[in-house]
């Protein structure tokens, strides 16, 4: 179902906030976030041109919004990767579906991570649900640590190291610099790196 039915179906439930959220969704997907404007989400939405700043105050408002249900899009697409017994494959399916949600929804990821919206020195909206990927990724690497997986005494220095590499790996697909099919076997060779006991020489 498409966001824009996804709205007209909310708005005509009584949801009009549901329903200017799914329109500006919808606009995401073409336009950047920074373009978007409440006049043109409420145009999309089929509503008066008031309904936006009743709801959301303001642009900059509707834009946290937006970020939310894009960032619990983003970190909901992690976890369902993470669900299989082996811990060191939990680790490359949460990398590819970081990437691959970078790659599918550019404006959405360029939003989540945007300083205005999303500030790194002070809590924002968006701060629950980034602690909530931080853990996942905290528990998967200790996860393969306790498996003899991974080998490493800086759980956390690893978790920040391997964020960086997979973010980065993002970046590249975004820019068209690495084509998204090479990403699942450059994650693995990175894990693969980064030894269990067993494998140490």
């Amino acid at each position: 179902m498409s966001s824009s039915t996804s709205a007209a179906r909310a708005y005509h439930h009584g949801d009009l906030r549901a329903a200017l959220l799914a329109a500006a969704r919808d606009l995401l997907r073409t336009h950047p976030a920074r373009s978007l404007s409440l006049r043109e989400v409420a145009r999309r939405a089929g509503v008066s041109h008031a309904a936006p700043a009743h709801h959301f105050g303001d642009r900059q408002g509707l834009l946290v919004a937006l970020a939310l249900t894009c960032m619990t899009e983003f970190v909901t697409a992690q976890e369902q990767a993470a669900a299989t017994p082996d811990a060191l494959g939990n680790l490359l399916g949460v990398g590819v579906a970081y990437v691959a949600y970078a790659a599918q929804h550019p404006q959405a990821f360029t939003l989540i991570f945007d300083p205005e919206i999303c500030p790194p020195d002070r809590p924002s909206p968006l701060t629950p649900l980034i602690e909530r990927n931080h853990a996942l990724l905290d528990s998967l690497i200790r996860a393969a640590l306790h498996a003899g997986q991974l080998r490493s005494d800086q759980p956390q220095a690893l978790a920040a190291a391997l964020w960086g590499t997979v973010h980065g790996l993002a970046q590249l697909v975004l820019l068209g610099h690495l084509p998204p099919d090479a990403v699942p076997a450059a994650l693995h060779a990175l894990l693969t790196a980064v030894p269990g006991p067993q494998n140490a020489t």
